[in-house]
């Protein structure tokens, strides 16, 4: 079953309110600056909804977001995939790849990017583990040739960056307009 538009804003600001994991932000909060960071840098509208949507599976699976903010968890999620079903027919390719590469960009990155490993925020090294950990150079290289593979790097480092706390974004509002404008 899709999501609707309004489904999908009464997930961001309802249990979107919950802690992000371990880091300082709210899920919400992580969303928005995530999808700031897109949209400062230029990106398409799509991948600006990609950047604000890509966690939202943790909203999907509530159980696991409360297991998390209490403890480290002991196995992958699959967040990555769990909203697709619920997006697919509701965003285009170009919001839905992005999404379901991006734990897979920063098992990239890793590789790829000598320095990488260094920014991550503890949370992310030990979710990084229990994801399947570095890619090979030869994974690296076949991620590399995917459709959406170079957007999903950006929208990785955006989900990098998207944990401060008290940064200004625009509200919800703004980006839900994004939605509709790209919504099928």
């Amino acid at each position: 079953m899709a999501l609707t538009l309004d489904d999908i804003a009464l997930l961001l600001a309802g249990p979107g309110q919950r802690q992000y994991g371990r880091e300082a932000v709210s899920q919400l909060d992580h969303a928005l600056q995530c999808a700031a960071l897109a949209e400062e840098a230029g990106e398409s509208t799509e991948t600006v909804v990609a950047a604000l949507l890509h966690d939202l599976g943790h909203l999907l699976a509530p159980e696991n977001a409360q297991e998390e903010a209490a403890t480290p968890r002991a196995r992958d999620d699959l967040h990555q995939y769990i909203a697709l079903p619920f997006l697919h027919g509701v965003f285009p390719l170009g919001v839905l790849a992005p999404i379901r590469l991006h734990v897979d960009a920063k098992r990239c990155l890793c590789t790829l990017d000598a320095g990488y490993w260094a920014t991550l925020s503890p949370a992310s090294k030990h979710s990084l583990e229990l994801q399947g950990g570095r890619h090979t150079q030869e994974e690296a290289e076949a991620f590399m040739r995917l459709p959406f593979a170079e957007e999903s790097l950006r929208v990785r480092r955006y989900d990098d960056l998207a944990k401060v706390k008290g940064r200004v974004t625009p509200p919800l509002a703004h980006y839900l307009q994004k939605m509709a404008q790209v919504a099928l």
